[in-house]
This record gives C-alpha cells, structure tokens and sequence, in this order.
C-alpha cells in the first residue's frame, strides 16, 4: 500500500511544497507542487514566524490542490546557517557474539552520548562513517556478522535550538506538523549523487539566492557540512551598487546578460536609483566584471571549506554544483580554474516518474532530495532529529517522536542472557534490628580488647 508524503523545502528566497506517493518498494511518483517566494526569512533562518507561516501555507496549499491530497504532517528542510558540526565515537561489547539491529542502536547511541553537545544545541543529524567490528576498519554493514565488539564513528550535526523551534513554529502556523527535519546540504546530496560519487567521495555545493551549502560525501555518509552566506542575492546586490540602478533593474540585468564567459562591449541602458525618469548607458563589460569577482570570490572561500575539511583527498569523485546560483553560465569553467586539479560538474535532481518540468532545475534539488529521504535515500544507519535511529531496510512506521535525553540511562542495554533477578523487599524493622544486633557485636569485642591490654 502506498502512502503519501509531503516534503516543504525552505529556501532563502523560494518555498517548495511537494507531494509524492512512495509504494512499499520505495518507488516515487511526485503528484502535486506549490513555489513561492520565501518571506520572513533571512540567510536562511527565520526572521519572521508570522511572514514565514504564510508563505509555506501558501505553497503546501498549492501542492495540496494539484494533488488532491489533504495530508497534514511534512519532512522540512533547515539551511546550514547556525549549526555546528562534531565528531564522536563510540563502543560496545557483543554479548550473544553476533550484531543485531540493537547493538547498533546502542553504539550509534553511545557515540551520541560521548559527544560534548553544549545544552542550547540540538541533534539534527548523527550519521555513522565508520563501523569497526572488533579490530576491522570500514565495514559498510555490521548486521548479523560475528564480533565480539563493536566501534562506530560518528559525524554529529547539531543546531540551536531556538533555530529549530522557530522552524517548526512556523511550519504549525501553517497548519502542518512537523514530522522530521533534513539538513538542505544533506538532502541536495541525496538528490544528486550517484552510487559511483558516494563511494568515491563528493562535494556537494548548493548554491541558492542567500545562502550556499556544503557537503562532503565520503564512505557513503555526510563526514563534513559548512555553510556560507552568500549566493546569486549578492550579485544583485554588487550591479545595482556599482551601475547605481534600481535592485529590481539589476536582477533583470543579471538574468539576461549574466556571464562568466568573454565579456562585451555592447552598452546597455539602465535608470538610475531615486530618478527612475532618467537614464544613463552601462558597457556589458563593467557587469561581466562585476559578476565575475563575486563568483570568483565566493568559489574561492568554498574551496578554502574543502581545503580546512581535511577531507580534500577523499572526494575522488570531485566538487558537484547545484542550486540555482549553478544555473549561471560559465560558472563550471571558472569553478575548475578555482578548485585546481579537482572534476567538477553542474547536477540537477535525480529523474523520477510524475516529477514535473518546472521541479527539473537544479534550484530544486533539495526539496526532491526531501521526498526521496522519505523514501529512505539515506545513509545505511543514522540518528535523525527525533533521536529515532534510522536505517535503510526499515519499514515506513507513522511518526513517533521520542524526545530522549542523552544521559547514560537512555543508552540501550542488550540483552543480557542471565535471567534479570527481582528486586529483594527490604522490612525497615528488620533491618533495624539487624544493625542493632552487629552494633551489640562490636561492643562485647571492644571490652573484651580493652580488659585484655
């Protein structure tokens, strides 16, 4: 039986709602989508609740409608800006000599409970790069091997958790609960990568209208993410400064004459802020150089991210581009001028039956990246916001929301073999008497030691 799924993808500058049927096999058949333009939003982050609210009503709404669908709960995505990122391991004796499903629940929930999460943060994302079963290295799924021990190594994202509150907050205001919540980097990775680029490793930069997103696939899990806050806003931004023109006009010039190819001579015609009447001439040559240096800029700083990863040499697959900011021409070109030696290409989201042409751009990845989350696209195990340890082969359960918190008593117990002993009653005259008695006992030793000596 197929069930139905709502993915809202909250974006800088635009909302996606889409709705998909997803079978018992995890094939995905998208129904319905609503855009529109994102409002109380900033860099990413909410600004406003009350603007938010109905900006994503508006969309899901919209959705709704093409669907026929009145679902009520959604996955959401939360952009990168104010998380932070960490590293953390954990190990656990295997009492019956053989992994099971709780064992790995236990050590991926130990690893958590290692890792120092100060108290205002919130888990968003643990995800497992390294199993360990006893001294082996990188085994890709300890399930039902023989071991005496096992180690995992985790990848943490974290966030604030007045960042989280607020996004959910926003997404109830617009009627919908929120069911789990999905880092964009991480769901435009699944959206994008293929099986070869997550074995090999991948950068994937989402690159979008204020913000861009970076992911480093490795080992077939999220091992890095950082955020940055610029995107294709910004180049609006520099043209309407430097050619002393309306925002609105920039946009357009940026839109129809935008390149990172040879530049030319041509003149263009653009009025000028706070006198609209009048007009003065601008050469298409100042634009290219007005774009070129703040890609250029922004291409430079997001190599840096992926020199300071450490994980430069583990992206054999190389740097993948996309969210709409990729849209603009020749920014491959200069994209491989800026990152050196290493491939990079431009993506849009992975090909899916009913997914509708204007979901095919690459500023679409992210919200396909959500709905084929829901279809478990994820890594082979993981814990996700709900504290819900994941993994690929589960079957889809309605949500439960289990708010642990992360103290040695949450972590898992196996098993144990030996039957558990009931706890012995105690009678409080009892043992009163009892300690009278070894108290008398002591007395008649301490005369007779004092008589002796």
């Amino acid at each position: 039986m197929s069930r139905t799924v709502l993915a809202i993808d909250i974006g800088s500058t635009k909302i996606c709602a889409i709705t998909a049927e997803i079978d018992n096999d995890n094939s995905i058949s998208v129904t319905g989508a609503g855009i529109t333009k994102a409002q109380g939003l900033k860099k990413g982050s909410i600004t406003n609740i009350e603007l938010a609210a109905r900006s994503i009503r508006t969309a899901v709404e919209d959705a709704k409608r093409v669907s026929g669908s009145n679902i009520s709960t959604a996955i959401v995505s939360m952009s990168g800006a104010y998380t932070k990122s960490l590293n953390s391991n954990g190990i656990v004796n295997i009492q019956s000599k053989e992994i099971s499903l709780e064992e790995i629940k236990r050590v991926m929930h130990t690893s958590l409970y290692n890792a120092n999460i100060p108290n205002e943060y919130e888990v968003l994302h643990a995800l497992p790069f390294n199993f360990k079963v006893d001294d082996q290295d990188y085994i890709e799924d300890p399930l039902g091997m023989n071991a005496s021990r096992l180690e995992v190594e985790t990848h943490i994202i974290t966030t604030q958790k007045s960042n989280l509150n607020n996004l959910k907050k926003a997404v109830k205001g617009a009627g919908i609960d929120v069911e789990n919540i999905v880092l964009n980097s991480y769901a435009s990775a699944i959206a994008t990568l293929n099986e070869d680029e997550r074995e090999l490793g991948a950068a994937v930069i989402d690159m979008g209208g204020n913000t861009s997103n970076i992911a480093i696939y490795s080992g077939n899990s999220v091992r890095y993410n950082e955020f940055l806050g610029v995107g294709s806003n910004h180049v609006t931004s520099d043209l309407s400064m430097a050619l002393h023109t309306p925002l609105n006009v920039a946009d357009k010039v940026k839109l129809t004459y935008g390149s990172l190819l040879t530049p030319s001579n041509e003149l263009i015609e653009l009025p000028i802020i706070g006198d609209e009447n009048t007009t003065h001439e601008v050469s298409l040559e100042v634009v290219h150089n007005v774009i070129f240096a703040r890609v250029e800029e922004t291409l430079m700083i997001l190599a840096q991210f992926i020199e300071n990863s450490g994980l430069k040499d583990q992206i054999g697959a190389g740097i993948v581009l996309t969210g709409g900011f990729s849209k603009m021409e020749g920014i491959r070109d200069l994209a491989v001028a800026t990152f050196g030696s290493i491939p990079v290409r431009l993506a849009k989201p992975i090909e899916m039956d009913g997914l509708f042409d204007s979901l095919r751009g690459p500023e679409y990845s992210s919200a396909v990246g959500l709905v084929m989350y829901s279809a478990n696209a994820y890594t082979p195990y993981e814990i996700d916001v709900n504290k819900r340890v994941r993994h690929t082969n589960e079957t889809p359960v309605t949500q439960s929301s289990v708010d642990f918190v992360t103290t040695p008593a949450d972590i898992p117990v196996a098993p144990s073999e030996e039957p558990v002993k009931k706890a012995k009653m105690i009678n409080l005259a009892d043992e009163k008497e009892k300690k009278s008695d070894e108290a008398n006992s002591l007395s008649k030793f301490w005369n007779w030691a004092t008589q002796l000596f």
